[in-house]
């Protein structure tokens, strides 16, 4: 469909509609809620490919494992991540809304907390650096968000700022839309961003390079600072969602936060497995 030279936003968030209540809504099965799965199949299937070619000490029982400390840091933090970063003056008013999760509302980086809580609660079971795992866990982690981005984009939830680029789309539920408003198509930008271009770089990081000297950790930090800046990107071309703190938006507020972790994390995985601090811890 098109108005005004620009494609409006037709596209069903449902795969599949079970019934409709009587207040108007839908239940069924939705894209976004398939998207999470396809994150976690693509994570499972990654993490076999690694143990089939000796790049991963993690097979069968133990993935399956892996993967419930996955999935339940992924959906508690992404939650939990949401109303409180997000959302956090409506909690306040009504903290059951964060059961409230037929209503949507997930957060990358309330994600990322809730995924690396959960890595020190399995390494600590296990009896695993964290670092490591965490070293693996990252690789398989771009798919998802780029899965989540595609299905923002199919919600139609999350547009971007107006423009009048002739890709611009217009958003249904987006102010200016009867006026003709095109906005830019940033859950696009976000999936290549944000999901894409870290998982090629991490694939090539992974199998290129020699997991035996490489110190743990160095993945992990890699990754969020390569996150953090594809994020900054992609909020310029993102209609804020919440206030702006220190006069930049949310997304960009606590980006910023994920690239100095990861700076941190660099330096000191680096230092520690430097020469001059292995022969001092030797010595020792």
């Amino acid at each position: 469909m098109e108005a005004i030279g620009h494609w409006v936003h037709d596209l069903d968030p449902f795969l599949i509609v079970f019934w409709t209540k009587e207040n108007g809504s839908d239940v069924g099965i939705r894209w976004y809620g398939l998207s999470y799965l396809a994150g976690f199949v693509a994570a499972y299937l990654l993490l076999r490919r690694y143990y089939a070619k000796e790049r991963s000490p993690y097979e069968g029982e133990q993935i399956l494992n892996l993967m419930t400390f996955l999935i339940l840091g992924v959906l508690i933090g992404g939650r939990l991540g949401y109303v409180l970063l997000y959302d956090f003056d409506d909690w306040l008013k009504n903290p059951w809304k964060v059961f409230e999760v037929w209503k949507g509302g997930m957060a990358s980086h309330g994600g990322f907390i809730g995924v690396f809580l959960a890595l020190v609660w399995y390494a600590r079971t296990t009896h695993q650096s964290v670092l490591a795992v965490g070293d693996i866990v990252v690789t398989v982690t771009p798919p998802g968000l780029f899965f989540g981005r595609i299905a923002n984009f199919i919600n139609g939830e999350l547009w971007g700022r107006p423009t009048e680029v002739s890709w611009g789309v217009l958003f249904p539920e987006a102010p200016g839309f009867i006026a003709g408003i095109a906005r830019h198509p940033s859950q696009l930008y976000a999936a290549v961003l944000e999901g894409l271009i870290p998982f090629l770089y991490l694939q090539w990081r992974f199998w290129k390079s020699d997991h035996e000297k490489r110190p743990a950790g160095s993945l992990g930090g890699e990754f969020l600072c390569l996150y953090g800046i594809m994020r900054i990107l992609d909020e310029f071309f993102r209609e804020p969602d919440a206030s702006l703190i220190a006069g930049i938006t949310r997304g960009q507020f606590y980006s910023c936060f994920l690239i100095a972790g990861g700076i941190g994390l660099i330096a000191w995985v680096h230092r520690k497995n430097s020469p001059q601090a292995i022969d001092k811890a030797d010595s020792e």
